[in-house]
């Protein structure tokens, strides 16, 4: 089934993820309709349509499936049983079995481990009872929440069994996973697209700095090598092995003995892999929007290096927390800089506001350029040369 320009498309969800695939969508010729219970979000502001409701509410979804003929998500925590329904009359992508399965991290990592890919050392607690069985290896390590978690939210670290259990309790005795704390030489991720025919497109595999539990930095400059190979090898592994249809980014931990372990899955478009917005021939975004219409994927190919850096409401507070907006212009009067602001009403420290992608002749000067960049707004991460 192919949508034609003109036609209407769907999305769960509204925050900026939701935005920038509405934006993709459009500039293709199709009109978005959003579902989301947020009267004012990054989505609905530019959206040809807003249903204002929850997720699981009958008449939206029933309005929603009447109107497009093909629907998305742009976080992972749509009910599945919503996605189920939506099936039932029109196309979605992903699926609710694919949803479902990543929504909880024990059974994500269990179907991971089913295909034979690697992932950390890690036990399941479903309850107190499990933390007594788990073994000492694991520590120290994190106890992660199963579910609803993410930027490094629902996660502890823990040094000892007797720390774990009183995180586990701290958490409200939800069904968490712990997992050995690692020494990463580098955590890389793979973004890839695949269509309702089963094929894939894979983009250049990314390297990523994290700083407090939140993405910092993403830089890519399309050298392969025996890891990256690795990587794209396992993240088409589990597209497939999930029925995956739509967007999808694996990410991964490279320990220092060079072996790769699969970190998680994220069921839809992925904050690095904003880079492709730039630097590629397809967005990750576009990409999404020609799976649902039935269009062939795009090209995938890096047209430049890049680095990409993630702009939290940070940048817009100073020590007092006053908000003051930053100097765009000595921004853009940077070479190769590309910004991108999500729309968001509201800054406050740790929530993505925005990102810089910065594309140049040579990784270097990326790099480079990136630099004055963190400089310029104070941000928390330098950027260095890496060759995965």
């Amino acid at each position: 089934m192919m949508v034609r320009p003109g036609q209407w498309l769907g999305v769960l969800g509204a925050g900026q993820l939701g935005r920038m695939f509405c934006q993709a969508a459009q500039s293709m010729g199709y009109r978005v309709m959003v579902l989301d219970p947020e009267e004012s979000s990054p989505t609905a502001a530019i959206a040809d349509a807003h249903i204002l409701a929850t997720f699981d509410d009958q008449d939206a979804l029933s309005e929603l499936a009447a109107n497009c003929l093909a629907v998305t998500t742009e976080f992972e925590n749509v009910p599945a049983q919503s996605l189920e329904i939506l099936a039932r009359r029109i196309q979605v992508a992903p699926g609710a079995s694919a949803v479902e399965l990543v929504q909880d991290r024990c059974v994500e990592k269990a179907f991971i481990e089913a295909l034979g890919v690697p992932v950390a050392p890690h036990h399941a607690v479903r309850e107190l009872a499990d933390l007594k069985q788990a073994p000492e290896t694991l520590f120290p390590g994190i106890l992660k929440v199963a579910r609803l978690g993410y930027d490094g939210k629902g996660q502890t670290r823990v040094s000892s069994k007797l720390q774990a259990v009183e995180a586990f309790k701290a958490a409200d005795n939800v069904p968490c996973v712990l997992e050995a704390q690692l020494s990463l030489k580098a955590e890389l991720s793979v973004v890839l697209a695949r269509d309702m025919q089963g094929q894939s497109r894979v983009f250049p595999v990314a390297r990523n700095v994290h700083h407090e539990g939140i993405l910092s930095v993403t830089h890519v400059d399309g050298q392969i090598s025996a890891l990256t190979e690795a990587a794209t090898k396992a993240a088409i592994e589990i597209a497939e092995g999930l029925g995956y249809h739509g967007v999808l980014c694996v990410e991964f931990f490279v320990l220092h003995d060079g072996s790769l372990l699969v970190n998680e899955i994220a069921p839809r478009p992925h904050n690095s892999g904003h880079f492709t917005m730039n630097a590629c021939a397809t967005s990750q975004f576009e990409q999404q929007a020609r799976v649902m219409a039935g269009l062939p994927l795009g090209d995938t190919r890096l047209l430049s290096p890049v680095v990409m850096l993630n702009l939290l409401g940070d940048v817009w507070l100073n020590e007092d927390d006053e908000i003051t907006e930053p100097d765009w212009q000595a921004l853009l009067a940077l070479p190769g800089t590309a910004l991108h602001l999500y729309g968001k009403a509201e800054a406050r420290r740790g929530r993505k506001m925005g990102h810089v992608n910065i594309t140049a002749p040579s990784m270097s000067k990326a790099v480079e350029v990136a630099n004055e960049v963190v400089a310029l707004f104070d941000l928390p991460v330098p950027v260095t040369l890496y060759t995965p």
